[in-house]
């Protein structure tokens, strides 16, 4: 299940608003003059007076120099082979490295700017979007580690109305958040990418574009894990060593054109939910 989303997830009920949730390129030349014939077939040798032979020479000179000038590096005759800086790809990570601490499994310890709100609030968004979230001490957990403490309490409650053993029999799980013998339950949130709305010297609002798996695996599940496309609003707040959560929201999409992939089976869904760790999301 997502979060924050006042419809649920993919139509399930449960979900909350934000007010709910308190190469190097080389040149070839080549030189005038070279197998010089008759324009109609004759070969003859072209007449030049001493002022074109002194022009030509001259201009070979100003290619040797520049030839020169072009390989100066230090005595090697290596041509180097160095490409110059790749441009970088959009959907790579930029800024800062990657945080090393964790608050207990969730990374912590974000800078103080821009990226680093980006990053906490991808990495927080994950957090909250995962199966954790329907196991009620694990959703403590989650929620002590991300959120400020003046909106502790708020986020808590709200959490717990949404996780509640009502809806968590309706998604096919029992009261723990475990499920039946024999299938696995899947949800999880990949961010795609992040988007500073605003940002002062103490507060941050991030949407992070995600993309989320969530459902049953087995054979007589009624719930298959499917996919879907949506947008989490975090509202961050700066506690003087890292960014916390205030707030959170869910809008749906942008979704994309779903491709034409085969669809996997559910015990290769299962066995790539269990084999394929998550990351330690950095912008």
């Amino acid at each position: 299940m997502s979060l924050g989303d006042e419809n649920g997830y993919r139509g399930e009920p449960g979900g909350r608003t934000d007010e709910g949730f308190g190469g190097s390129g080389q040149t070839r030349t080549r030189l005038p003059g070279s197998g010089d014939t008759d324009v109609y077939g004759g070969a003859r040798s072209p007449v030049r007076s001493s002022r074109s032979l002194i022009t030509v020479v001259g201009v070979v000179v100003l290619l040797i120099a520049a030839i020169a000038f072009a390989n100066q590096g230090g005595g090697d005759e290596t041509p180097s082979t160095a490409s110059p800086k790749a441009a970088t790809a959009p959907t790579a990570a930029t800024g800062e490295r990657p945080v090393a601490g964790k608050n207990g499994e969730i990374p912590s310890g974000f800078a103080k700017d821009e990226q680093g709100a980006q990053s906490a609030a991808a990495n927080y968004a994950a957090a909250l979007g995962s199966d954790g979230m329907f196991n009620k001490a694990r959703r403590q957990e989650i929620v002590k580690s991300i959120a400020d403490s003046s909106t502790l309490d708020k986020l808590r409650s709200g959490f717990d109305a949404d996780y509640s053993p009502a809806f968590l029999a309706q998604i096919g799980l029992n009261a723990e958040g475990a499920a039946p013998a024999g299938s696995t339950f899947v949800n999880r949130t990949l961010p795609a990418g992040t988007k500073v709305k605003g940002l002062t010297g103490e507060t941050a609002d991030v949407d992070v574009w995600c993309m989320g798996l969530f459902g049953l695996t087995g054979e007589k599940s009624t719930k298959p894990v499917t996919s879907g496309w949506f947008t989490v609003s975090v509202k961050l707040k700066w506690n003087g060593s890292d960014w916390k959560v205030l707030a959170t929201g869910q809008k749906t999409g942008p979704t994309p054109v779903t491709g034409d992939n085969p669809v996997s089976g559910s015990d290769e869904i299962a066995a790539a939910v269990t084999e394929f760790g998550g990351f330690t999301y950095a912008r």
